[in-house]
């Protein structure tokens, strides 16, 4: 192909990529591909200078903005980085900043050092303060001018609207507005449960948040924003070393995760260190920013067109493979939904064999126009969930057949049906359909519901299968004598099944709710229910309308405890569960514990502990005033940590500057 040719050709489908990922929030191929474009260009151009275009995609910052907000002209530009993929790039930058600084008597000679961040994966913002207080923040957009999302940012719990002293009086502030691993996993635990698509990804969840119309909506998504950088007309820090303590101090989310170095070497140990510790953190890195410490050295080296001359993006390599399609599974799910699951050839990801990848629902496989025997790409949503990303469509040989959603469901035969303004389809045979019977029980078992132990996920599927049981209500019918005849049924394992299903019958009201398994109803609502309506009479007896009035509940979750309660089925099972003696009051403690050490305090219970139990240790805590984890975050405040608990566990609460408590540690802030 000629260079003019090729020029075309490149400009056109970076063009496209641009829209595609600024405007759109669709990327169809990653960063490091997109890179690759960019720079084949920049070369040719480079080469080739009179067939360059004033409007190529070298010549600017990101893409277009999107006419939704009001649009407003940055004070002062965002630039981007350049990126880098090797030791060698660095090195290189290097040598062209100190070769630069050479050539100034003022500098000549001088030691420089480095500041090296985490590249947080998110959205950019810059935020502009005046006189301590908050007064806009607008995406970066093209660099040049962005959406004012004011509204939407300060509802963002990590951004101060009013700063503590001392402070600049004007200034702007940059930072990437993200959202954590475990608030991600969280909104597509309720979406599930709301029938709802999944979000793809942290980064893109975070993005779309922002352009939320409803600022009420946007408070829900738990985003965070970390702060990096300061703009001003007035030099005000000496250091962007000093610059990330300053506005730490004044109120700013800046995580401390920042080291200085003075050396190729020192910076090659940083991102060594984080390429492999990146995995358990929270939230989500692709990369390590290196910047020249000294603010006036940044001045002297200034931008480039596109870039700051001193600073550099080290990119970490996408966790993305190549594979083939096989085939594809549909599973239902306890509520019925049915998700789609690739079969792939096995390959390696992410130090794991990979055989099977999320396609998520009926749109997610008419979007990547799916055929049997394709080539694609497979990555780690959120480095742990493999999904498809894309289809390599040239290595097509045309003998395919196109993946169409199932009609019908595979485990009953019934109809598929997919309620209006939802994504997913579902079947409708909640009795009769054996994976929604058995997912049914799972949950009313599992930990976070009724506890019971003996009974795992594989026995519930036994005894199912094998006519056993048929529902969560027959387990409290359970006998020796027709359990020990069961094949992998031995005297040990039904005397512990039968042991934990009546130590079950004592688990708070709260606990057999969430249980039920009600749609929409997980732990936190079920807790807010139960506060409002101690007895499974009031709540079932409650209207919509004093229903979707408890604070956070809403018109769907009031309609969808109506809907359960409406159905026959459901007021009988209730009563069986009822006569078994299982708890549907709430008991009420008439000790109250005003304030503690532990008041407003997150933390999380992991391990064995010997002078209570794990659940006793919790309940404990709520009466302290503690807010429970299940996962350790940069939010955490404690980690009580028992016996055998995970190495990881403690790693991730080290490298989080975590306070760990032992058992004999939270025994004694408690006599204290």
């Amino acid at each position: 192909m000629k260079p003019e040719e090729r020029i075309i050709q490149l400009t056109q489908e970076l063009i496209n990529h641009n829209r595609r990922y600024y405007i759109e929030d669709q990327p169809i191929i990653s960063d490091y591909e997109f890179d690759r474009l960019l720079k084949e260009l920049s070369l040719l151009e480079q080469a080739y200078p009179h067939l360059a275009d004033p409007n190529s995609p070298t010549k600017r910052v990101g893409g277009g903005v999107t006419k939704d907000f009001l649009t407003k002209t940055h004070r002062y530009p965002m630039f981007s980085l350049d990126n880098s993929y090797s030791l060698e790039d660095i090195k290189e930058w290097i040598g062209r900043i100190q070769k630069r600084l050479s050539q100034d008597p003022t500098v000549s000679g001088a030691e420089f050092s480095y500041c090296c961040e985490l590249k947080y994966d998110g959205a950019s913002v810059s935020i502009t303060y005046k006189k301590g207080e908050l007064i806009e923040a607008i995406t970066r957009g093209d660099g040049n001018q962005g959406d004012d999302i004011t509204t939407n940012v300060r509802t963002i719990k990590t951004v101060p609207l009013k700063l503590s002293a001392p402070f600049p009086e004007d200034f702007d502030i940059r930072g990437e507005v993200i959202l954590a691993r475990s608030a991600f996993n969280q909104l597509n635990e309720k979406r599930r449960a709301d029938g709802l698509p999944e979000f793809m990804n942290p980064r893109n969840t975070a993005s779309g948040s922002l352009k939320l119309q409803d600022s009420s909506e946007v408070s829900k998504r738990g985003l965070d924003c970390f702060l990096y950088g300061v703009v001003s007309e007035n030099q005000l820090y000496n250091s962007q070393y000093e610059l990330l303590q300053k506005t730490r101090s004044m109120g700013f989310f800046v995580p401390n995760n920042s080291a200085l170095c003075h050396s190729i070497e020192e910076i090659q140990a940083f991102i060594s260190h984080w390429d492999k510790k990146r995995k358990e953190l929270d939230y989500e890195i692709d990369g390590i920013v290196i910047k020249v410490d000294r603010i006036d050295l940044q001045e002297k080296l200034g931008f480039t067109a596109k870039s700051p001359r001193w600073a550099i993006a080290f990119k970490f390599q996408a966790e993305e493979v190549i594979t083939k399609l096989n085939s594809v599974d549909f599973q239902v799910g306890r509520t019925g939904a049915v998700t789609p699951v690739a079969n792939l050839t096995p390959v390696l990801l992410g130090g794991t064999i990979v055989k099977r990848a999320s396609l998520h629902n009926a749109d997610q496989i008419e979007k990547l126009d799916l055929y049997y025997g394709d080539t694609v790409t497979v990555e780690k949503g959120g480095e742990i969930i493999p999904k498809i990303t894309g289809v390599k469509k040239e290595l097509r040989n045309g003998n395919g057949t196109k993946v169409s959603f199932t009609k019908a469901c595979p485990e009953c035969g019934s109809i598929l049906e997919r309620p209006e303004g939802e994504a997913a389809y579902y079947c409708m045979n909640h009795a009769g359909c054996a994976p929604q019977v058995i997912g049914r029980i799972q949950h009313f078992a599992s930990r976070k519901a009724m506890d019971i132990d003996g009974i795992g996920d594989e026995t519930i599927a036994q005894l199912v299968n094998e006519g056993v049981i048929e529902d969560i209500a027959d387990l409290y019918q359970l006998e020796y004598k027709r359990l020990i005849i069961l094949e992998r049924m031995a005297d040990t394992s039904v005397r512990n099944l039968l042991e934990g299903v009546d130590k079950s019958k004592s688990k708070p009201f709260e606990k057999v709710l969430f249980g039920l398994g009600i749609r929409m109803v997980g732990e936190t609502v079920a807790k807010k229910l139960v506060k409002s309506f101690p007895t499974i009479e009031k709540l079932f007896s409650a209207d919509l309308e004093a229903l979707s009035e408890i604070p956070d509940i809403g018109l769907k979750i009031a309609e969808s405890v109506i809907a359960y309660r409406n159905d026959e089925k459901n007021i009988t099972l209730v009563e069986r569960l009822r006569n078994a003696g299982l708890q549907l009051e709430k008991v009420v403690n008439t000790s109250v514990q005003t304030e503690s050490v532990f008041t407003d305090k997150k933390v999380v219970v992991s391990g064995v502990f010997t002078s209570f139990s794990r659940e006793e240790l919790k309940s404990k805590l709520e009466f302290l005033g503690a807010v429970n984890q299940s996962s350790i975050s940069s939010k955490t405040d404690y980690v009580i940590a028992g016996e055998n608990m995970g190495p990881s566990k403690l790693q991730k609460a080290d490298s989080l500057g975590i306070r760990i408590l032992s058992e004999s540690d939270f025994l004694e802030m408690l006599q204290s």
